[in-house]
């Protein structure tokens, strides 16, 4: 059975786990790398909590973590969905699909316009997914990567 639970700043462990999980399997999807974050203290994983209007939210299966996901407000107006992952052993069940649409639903919740998010160049399953949710490629530049050449694609779905 698949539920998901919305985070608060004591479930800082919690998120420290699933987020070192998402890190160590997926190092290519993300900006971060796992040797950023292994040794980081309470006060730097709290701080994620401490963003207003944040919303952090995994995904568990048995009471297993097996994804997570995160909304954050922009200065724009718009809100941004960041840190998506899903577990292997959970892909191919919905996992993502919950993830995208609660934090989208966060997003109407919180008034705004419209949901952005960036990924890497090249990562063909997270695309589809987005795209399947009705994000469309923008020719915003995304973020630069640790290679010092590739971008993020930013893609953005409007809301009503």
């Amino acid at each position: 059975m698949l539920t998901l639970r919305a985070l608060t700043a004591d479930d800082w462990p919690r998120w420290r786990e699933v987020r070192l999980a998402a890190l160590a399997d997926a190092p290519y999807a993300f900006k971060s790398r796992f040797s950023d974050w292994q040794d980081e203290g309470e006060a730097r994983w709290r701080a994620r909590f401490e963003i207003p209007d944040s919303y952090n939210v995994v995904a568990l299966m048995s009471n297993r973590p097996v994804g997570l996901a995160s909304g954050f407000p922009r200065d724009d107006g718009d809100g941004e969905l960041r840190s998506a992952w899903v577990g292997p052993e959970a892909r191919g069940h919905g996992v993502g699909d919950r993830l995208v649409v609660a934090v989208q639903e966060w997003a109407v919740r919180s008034a705004r316009a419209a949901l952005k998010l960036a990924v890497i160049s090249g990562n063909g399953p997270a695309v589809a997914l987005y795209q399947h949710h009705g994000f469309i490629s923008t020719e915003e530049l995304g973020s630069l990567l640790p290679d010092g050449v590739t971008r993020e694609q930013v893609m953005v779905k409007a809301l009503d």
